[in-house]
Formats: C-alpha cells, structure tokens, sequence
C-alpha cells in the first residue's frame, strides 16, 4: 500500500509541476458565460453591453502568495506555476493524509 501512495504522489507531482505550465490561460466555459452579452477592446476591458462580468470584483485573497495559480515575486511564470502546483499537490495530500490518520479506525480491544 505504501508504494501505491508514493508512486500516486509522485505521478501528482510530476503533473502538477510540469503539466500545469502548459494550461490554457483562455477563458474557461464559466468565464466565457460570464462575459456573454458584452463587447470588449483589445485590452480586454468592457466596452458596451450588459454581461455578469461587470459585477466582477477583485478576491479577497489576490494578494495572496498563490494567488494566479503562480508563486508571487518568481519571474520565470513556468517555473512560477509548477512550484504552485507542487505546493498544491503537498498541501492537499498532507491535509488528506493527516485526516486519514486521524480518523482511521483503530482496533477494538476486547477488554
């Protein structure tokens, strides 16, 4: 079992930090829905229309270190992208793991 979870952990990190450099920065089905019924200039700024978009506000954690999807303050984006998705990955199996441990069914002792 022990080297099933590694082999799995390692297969997440290889995607996360090499495969995620190469996601599609366009807009996904719910963005694209989202700016339906707006025009936009090639600065990608509203120009006319009524859309959701135009209710859109900045999140409260973008100034977050991950926030983009990228590490803040790394220049090379691949790189930026890949350590994030690495982090990811730790973090989720580290959160997963620690819950699994905790709540993992002990045996009974007949007492």
């Amino acid at each position: 079992m022990k080297k099933f979870l590694i082999s799995g952990l390692l297969v997440a990190l290889l995607l996360a930090g090499v495969v995620s450099s190469f996601a599609s920065g366009s807009p996904d089905g719910l963005d694209h829905a989202a700016r339906e019924g707006c025009t936009f200039n090639a600065d990608d700024e509203i120009t006319g229309g009524t859309c959701m978009a135009q209710q859109e506000q900045e999140h409260q954690l973008a100034d977050s270190p991950l926030a983009g999807y990228a590490f803040r303050g790394i220049d090379n984006e691949y790189l930026a992208t890949g350590l994030s998705g690495v982090a990811g990955v730790l973090i989720t199996f580290a959160i997963g793991g620690g819950l699994f441990w905790v709540l993992r069914r002990r045996p009974r002792t007949d007492g």
